[in-house]
């Protein structure tokens, strides 16, 4: 067992870990309506003809697709860039994976949970879980697997 006091001089020191998603040609249309629902400004958009030249050649159907993507959000930051065709296409219906967010309050896991499911399927719509939080668990209209729970009583 780790001392409490090394523990908590540990954590300060930990890396982030930021969430990384692959999509089939949508990224750009899916981050949008992400923003949507979190706020803020996407970092710097690369896309596939960005990285175009003699060694590298982007075809005319991939060219405006997202190489890579940001959102900040909080002290994160969601990623995500479109899969080219000639690495297949991605399953986000095998994508067992899920992306957690921590909300809090429940006025803000409700805002949450409402925009992010809209149009997609609520498995565990928000209320008291068993371990005591206000949760929901859902795929949104991408396919995308959420979580969001909120252990405020307020």
């Amino acid at each position: 067992m780790i001392a409490p006091e090394r523990n908590a001089l540990y954590n300060l020191h930990m890396p982030t870990i930021n969430p990384y998603i692959n999509f089939n040609g949508n990224a750009e249309e899916a981050f949008t309506f992400y923003r949507s629902v979190f706020g803020g400004e996407f970092g710097k958009i690369t896309r596939f003809k960005d990285i175009a030249g003699p060694h590298s050649h982007v075809g005319e159907h991939e060219a405006e697709k997202i190489l890579r993507i940001t959102l900040p959000i909080g002290n994160t930051m969601l990623i995500a860039n479109d899969v080219p065709e000639a690495m297949g296409r991605v399953n986000e219906q095998e994508n067992r994976s899920k992306i957690a967010v921590t909300a809090e309050s429940r006025e803000e896991a409700e805002r949450i949970v409402n925009g992010l499911s809209a149009g997609g399927e609520v498995e565990m719509p928000l209320g008291e879980s068993p371990w005591g939080s206000f949760f929901a668990m859902f795929r949104d209209k991408y396919g995308i697997e959420w979580t969001v729970e909120c252990t405020s009583k307020a």
